[in-house]
């Protein structure tokens, strides 16, 4: 598997298919395999003739593991996807997160707006302003001796994937706690290229797409119907809702 260092941090990625560029960024707990290979959105964006990029974060996957919340600012978890455009010399590209990935999409997006052809926000709607959706809670979950010890709903729900995807769950204890960035209305409303936000209607994490998307000037609203935050990762609506939204951008 490729990987490269941005300053002491390696991350590793996958860069596949051939065409324009799109850059693929996971969600919080999450990893390129279980967000992106496993629910064929790599099958599907290469078919589609796109090159497909996606990362481990920082803390996720196969990328370096770290212990200091300092260390998950969103700013420099986009940084590290801003770093690997770099590496691969890829001047501008097509971005698309989910959840956190979603909220450090529109951090890259703002810090470096020259580099993002357009963004897809997935699982991530107002919580991008208004509050950040995963509870902080969640990190003590995470760090409960076991599974049996963790009695809320959400942090049960997340500590059971942390474990099914094998993940650090110290490092995501200190990720969750670092990553609580928001943006404000005016930052929001300065995003200049084409957005689609796509969130499931069941999804209780998200927060409204249609209301982020009337911040953003210009943003389309996706429902995702009957999948909540989880499943709505892999469903077809999303992923056509996602190739039509590529192929009338300019």
């Amino acid at each position: 598997m490729p990987s490269f260092k941005n300053g002491d941090v390696e991350i590793a990625y996958i860069d596949e298919g051939e065409g324009d560029p799109i850059l693929l960024i996971h969600g919080f707990a999450s990893s390129k395999e279980a967000n992106w290979i496993g629910p064929s959105w790599l099958g599907t964006l290469t078919r589609a003739g796109r090159r497909v990029i996606a990362l481990d974060n920082r803390g996720h996957g196969a990328s370096s593991k770290l212990y200091d919340p300092a260390d998950y600012h969103t700013g420099k978890m986009a940084d590290d996807a801003r770093a690997l455009l770099d590496h691969l010399g890829i001047a501008r590209a097509d971005v698309m997160g989910y959840s956190m990935g979603a909220r450090i999409t529109a951090f890259l997006t703002l810090a470096h707006p020259q580099r993002v052809r357009s963004a897809v926000l997935g699982g991530l709607g107002i919580h991008l302003v208004d509050g950040v959706g995963l509870p902080e809670s969640i990190a003590d979950a995470l760090e409960a001796p076991s599974l049996d010890d963790v009695t809320d709903r959400q942090g049960r729900t997340f500590r059971a994937f942390a474990e099914q995807t094998k993940s650090d769950l110290r490092a995501l204890a200190a990720c969750i706690r670092g990553s609580r960035q928001v943006l404000s209305r005016q930052e929001i409303g300065a995003i200049g290229i084409p957005v689609l936000v796509a969130i499931g209607t069941k999804d209780d994490v998200a927060g409204s797409a249609q209301a982020l998307a009337a911040l953003i000037p210009g943003a389309e609203a996706l429902d995702i119907p009957d999948r909540d935050h989880m499943l709505a990762v892999g469903d077809k609506v999303y992923k056509a809702g996602v190739l039509a939204f590529l192929d009338r951008r300019p």
